[in-house]
């Protein structure tokens, strides 16, 4: 029998429905938990071999000294480490959730600002449930389904183009006195290509703005209303939503972002300047998320769209979003999402091309490996208090260290 405790943790860590037995022992050994008392018999350890099992203890322990080293060199507050294959979990939080005006622990159910991680986890998959569905077909004019993008030459660039940043668009909106999600719209439909579709890779916001409003547009819902509906409350990932704060999650769970002095820190509000002009609901930024309930996507994924007996998309539709879509001379990349680009940094040297992910701005990131069903998240808020925090080696770092971890599989040096 489990115990009570043990069983109690797990739930919320979100890593206990239809996990064998040995994952919830890898997760109590992750965050060095130990069997509760039974009268006055001494506490007993959770067994280490699950752990030797499938990941090889030597690299959890260089993830371990990793992420302590970005935090004691001020890279990062904290954050929190998601390892999965096959079931099996290695899961912990470090350091800090914040830093000002006081000090709070970083804890496993730490909700962060996910940044872009949103264009992955709520954007990308919901035009693909829409693609899936017959009422959006990715070679056609963004046009056809937004009349008003039909200007300065946009007239040609196609769904598929926007999701793969080949659309000839700039990276941002910019700044500028400006507010509503209606006028993000106007903006970005009056934007003019810096060079054909198709013919270079230019990351942009404001290809994933244009693709949320045409989810709702679509759809007749908020992007929001949606996502929740279609992904999130199928998938049991509770934490995960936009505008935290209205949708009652608790302030003292949010990890901060970044501080403006008298005016305090950025707490369970979006960090993007563009996303805040748009109420906090964009298809660019905006979703707040823990790793826990991103480590319930990417089983999703891993199972071809399906996640404890509840379907939420086709196999093909996966299938589709997480393969090659860009043209043989430009960057790999899916639909919206990263396979060999200069943003895959969170891939390591050692995870090869055709695994995929994406990172955030806030010092979030996921990749994926399909070939041995494994998945490294990593979430923090790297711009508290100030944006200083860098993390861009550690996610290498990490990627890499992931990839040795792997017991019985070995991928070779890519880089």
């Amino acid at each position: 029998m489990i115990p009570d405790a043990a069983r109690s943790l797990a739930s919320s860590l979100g890593a206990w429905q239809c996990r064998p037995w040995w994952a919830l022992a890898l997760v109590l050994v992750a965050l060095g938990c130990h069997a509760p008392r039974s009268g006055s018999a001494p506490a007993k350890t959770v067994a280490l071999s699950p752990v030797s099992a499938v990941f090889r203890p030597e690299a959890l322990s260089a993830i371990d000294a990793a992420i302590q080293q970005a935090i004691a060199s001020n890279r990062c507050p904290g954050g929190v480490f998601w390892l999965e294959r096959n079931g099996a979990v290695y899961a912990k939080a470090y350091g800090r959730r914040a830093v000002e005006p006081s000090a709070e622990v970083a804890t496993a159910d730490t909700l962060y600002d996910a940044a872009s991680l949103t264009k992955v986890l709520a954007t990308a998959p919901a035009v693909a449930l829409l693609i899936e569905q017959g009422l959006v077909d990715p070679e056609k004019p963004l046009a056809h389904y937004l009349p008003s993008f039909a200007t300065h030459g946009k007239e040609a660039i196609t769904v598929r183009q926007i999701l793969t940043h080949t659309s000839g668009l700039r990276p941002g909106l910019g700044g500028g006195a400006w507010s509503g999600s209606d006028k993000a719209l106007a903006l970005a439909c009056d934007e003019t290509p810096t060079h054909p579709p198709d013919t270079k890779f230019v990351y942009s916001d404001i290809n994933f703005i244009l693709l949320g409003k045409l989810v709702e547009k679509i759809s007749g819902q908020s992007l929001d209303a949606f996502c929740e509906a279609r992904l999130y409350r199928p998938l049991k990932m509770r934490d995960t939503g936009y505008r935290p704060l209205t949708r009652g999650m608790p302030l003292a769970r949010i990890a901060p972002t970044e501080c403006r002095g008298g005016d305090g820190c950025f707490r369970g509000e979006v960090h993007d300047p563009t996303a805040r002009k748009m109420g906090g609901v964009a298809g660019h930024a905006g979703l707040f998320t823990t790793a826990a309930d991103i480590a319930r996507f990417c089983r999703m994924l891993d199972a071809g769209g399906i996640l404890d007996g509840v379907r939420v998309m086709r196999p093909e539709s996966v299938a589709r979003m997480v393969s090659v879509q860009t043209p043989p001379n430009l960057p790999k990349r899916g639909l919206g999402w990263d396979i060999d680009s200069p943003y895959a940094g969170p891939r390591g040297s050692r995870f090869p091309v055709g695994s995929f992910g994406h990172s955030g701005w806030t010092g979030t990131s996921l990749w994926q490996d399909p070939g041995s069903h494994t998945w490294v998240i990593f979430l923090s808020n790297r711009n508290h208090p100030t944006e200083a925090g860098n993390i861009l080696a550690l996610r290498r770092q990490l990627g890499t260290l992931a990839a040795e971890s792997l017991v019985g599989v070995e991928f070779g040096g890519l880089r």
